[in-house]
């Protein structure tokens, strides 16, 4: 994955989006639903109907980016909450990229003692 400048924020939009959208429709919906500035360097992440296909809308300071990502197998992990936005980090969106649940990732070892 691209990884994003430090200190972007990266957000959630809740509930599903019409995955034809593209650019303009994105960048509208980011204003008129989110009440956000869609070029404000920010990272929003929309979701489909199916659960499998995600689209990430980002101003780089030069142009819009569209990214888009489709799983072949399983579903992304996307909060109950039907609108508004859910905040991300870099390490949970990069698990949501991969098909991990990144709202309770769990340690493989047990942490040790210091």
């Amino acid at each position: 994955m691209i990884a994003p400048p430090a200190g972007t924020r990266i957000w959630i939009a809740a509930g599903v989006t019409d995955m034809r959208r593209g650019f303009d429709g994105l960048a509208a919906l980011v204003q008129t639903q989110l009440k956000a500035d869609p070029f404000s360097g920010q990272i929003f992440v929309f979701r489909g109907r199916r659960g499998d296909r995600v689209k990430l809308l980002w101003w780089d300071g030069d142009g819009l980016c569209l990214l888009a990502k489709r799983l072949e197998a399983g579903k992304f992990v996307w909060p109950q909450a039907t609108h508004g936005t859910v905040s991300l980090s870099t390490a949970q969106l990069s698990m949501l990229l991969e098909g991990i649940d990144w709202r309770r990732p769990v340690r493989t070892a047990p942490q040790r003692a210091v």
